[in-house]
């Protein structure tokens, strides 16, 4: 069983890879590309458990932030504790905890709601969905909420707004426009590829 998690860990390892580094990792929805690094993060953690979840996760955060620094854009000073943050000559290490802690959460998160909603005699394909759906918003809410909070300045300077409450209203209209349309996306795939993979998976184990 060790040699197979290892084997599925190193899957999914190499699928956000290729999502992160290629075109493959964003599907268009017409008005928007939603991106789909973080649902091989959420299947490995109901798959695998929240530990390789996390993993996957700490992966995740990685590597956004080697590709921030590479090839950086206006937002990418909150992502590289590389880029100094818009308007000023210095970076921060809060750039870290924003890479990181919610990418981390996306691994771990969806495997504990999905055990809820089991134990509740939810259905397996409504289960993956929500936990899938949920894992997706836990990365978009927290990441511009951290923004916000830490780089509200350089935020509203990236925005060209003032700071108050229509810099919020922004940062909202991100979570919904941007955050529900991928939500739905990582719920479906979710709900689609880690039914095949438990089965499969749980099988083995048995």
């Amino acid at each position: 069983m060790k040699t197979k998690q290892l084997t599925l860990t190193a899957i999914f390892l190499s699928i956000i890879i290729l999502f992160s580094f290629t075109p493959l990792g964003f599907i268009h929805l017409g008005f928007i590309k939603a991106t789909l690094v973080h649902i091989p993060v959420i299947i490995g953690a109901i798959v695998l458990g929240p530990k390789i979840g996390a993993l996957l996760g700490l992966s995740f955060g990685v590597l956004s932030m080697v590709i921030n620094t590479m090839t950086p854009t206006v937002l990418s000073f909150a992502f590289s504790p590389f880029i100094p943050v818009l308007g000023t000559n210095e970076t921060s290490l809060w750039a870290i905890v924003i890479a990181l802690v919610p990418r981390i959460l996306t691994g771990v998160i969806p495997y504990y709601v999905f055990k809820w909603l089991q134990k509740r005699k939810v259905g397996d394909k409504t289960s993956l969905f929500i936990s899938g759906a949920a894992g997706s918003m836990v990365n978009t809410i927290l990441v511009m909420n951290l923004i916000y909070f830490v780089f509200q300045d350089a935020y509203a300077a990236s925005k060209k707004m003032e700071v108050g409450a229509g810099l919020y209203k922004a940062v909202l209209s991100v979570v919904f426009i941007n955050g529900v349309p991928e939500a739905l996306v990582a719920g479906i795939a979710t709900s689609a590829v880690a039914i095949v993979l438990l089965k499969v998976y749980q099988k083995n184990q048995s």
